[in-house]
């Protein structure tokens, strides 16, 4: 249980320190440590992820959008 606190401590402090610009796939894979960037497509696909938008043919995230998507997470996972 501990751990599982901490980890949500770590997510919610990456993401208070996201970059202004707008996020891609590969971003958040890093930013989650996720196993590819399929992950990501399969929660858009099944609308369980952050909100993205496309320019042209590219994904991408504004990061208030995922740092909303991560604190509702928590507060979920707190209930």
């Amino acid at each position: 249980m501990a751990d599982r606190h901490r980890a949500s401590a770590e997510v919610a402090a990456a993401t208070r320190a996201l970059p202004t610009r707008f996020l891609t796939p590969d971003d958040l894979v890093e930013m989650f440590e996720l196993p590819s960037v399929e992950t990501v497509y399969q929660w858009r696909r099944k609308r369980t992820g952050p909100r993205g938008f496309r320019v042209g043919r590219h994904l991408r995230f504004d990061p208030d959008d995922v740092r909303a998507w991560v604190e509702s997470r928590i507060k979920g996972a707190a209930a």
